[in-house]
């Protein structure tokens, strides 16, 4: 599977006699899956399809779909739903005796979504239904647009992905040559230390100051920090040649960088590693911004 964004766009037009209708969707970044339609009067019963074609289609981020419809001239008339109508007086009538100052207006309930619904002159149920498969089939085409914007993007993504990718490796491959990662310079770094302690006369046995930096010495070793980088980068790479909706699993990913990230460069006491632990954060912080497009 291919590597797809959050954002996109797509677009399908169809006539049917005198109805026209042009179908939008349009997706942005979303921690989960939201879809909303938008409907005119008198197509609610799409909703339901157009939703689950949708979910089915995607997995993340939030999707608007609207339907816009023009009819020609005399084509339309409208008919009122009785039976939304009739429960709807039920209740307002039960609502009165509870809240006697409440009005029931004729005009408000006429308003309701649902109660006016237009239809077109002569039409019978297989008409009804011949006209909303013609529509949901461009819907079909609508979605497909979607899908193919958002794996554009996508592919895009994937390439600037991969670009940081090989930064994130270069600079490890760096931090690892540098003195500062090399235990036998920490070892010298903390000898000198040790000669230079003794010389002070600080009280402290040889032993007792031997066993203190060998302990620095353990806690400055930043060889787990690398090797970990090492592999994330790794399953990071994997995890853009799987495709699909793989975007959670690089922005956990996104973390782990910056823990190993971050101890490296605390550990760091050789300027030259501080500089690339600090060039490595920057890179993995542009990660994170592209990561959160990601399906």
């Amino acid at each position: 599977m291919s590597l797809a964004s959050m954002t996109g766009f797509g677009r399908a037009e169809g006539a049917v006699e005198a109805l026209a209708w042009a179908w939008e969707a349009r997706s942005v970044n979303g921690r989960g899956l939201d879809v909303r339609c938008r409907m005119p009067n008198g197509f609610d019963a799409l909703e339901a399809p157009a939703r689950k074609r949708l979910t089915t289609a995607l997995a993340r981020g939030n999707v608007n779909l609207t339907l816009r419809i023009e009819r020609a001239g005399g084509a339309e008339e409208v008919r009122i739903n009785e039976t939304v109508l009739a429960e709807l007086v039920a209740r307002a009538q039960a609502l009165r005796e509870s809240l006697p100052e409440a009005g029931l207006s004729i005009d408000g309930l006429l308003g309701v979504r649902g109660v006016v619904e237009p239809v077109e002159r002569g039409e019978d149920e297989k008409t009804r239904e011949a006209r909303h498969a013609a529509l949901l089939a461009s819907l079909d085409a609508a979605v497909a647009g979607l899908v193919a914007a958002r794996r554009e993007e996508g592919a895009r993504l994937a390439q600037v992905l991969g670009g940081q990718l090989d930064e994130m490796a270069s600079l490890v491959a760096s931090a690892a040559d540098s003195a500062g990662a090399r235990p036998e310079a920490a070892r010298a770094r903390l000898a000198g230390q040790l000669r230079v302690l003794l010389e002070e006369r600080t009280g402290l046995s040889e032993d007792r100051l031997a066993q203190e930096l060998a302990l620095l010495a353990v806690k400055a070793d930043v060889g787990e920090e690398l090797d970990r980088l090492v592999a994330h980068i790794a399953q990071a790479r994997e995890l853009l040649a799987e495709g699909g909706p793989v975007g959670r699993r690089l922005d956990f990913l996104t973390q782990e960088f910056n823990r190993e990230a971050n101890t490296l460069t605390s550990k760091s006491g050789d300027i030259e590693l501080t500089r690339i632990g600090l060039d490595l954060k920057v890179i993995i912080d542009r990660f994170r911004e592209q990561v959160q497009n990601i399906e």
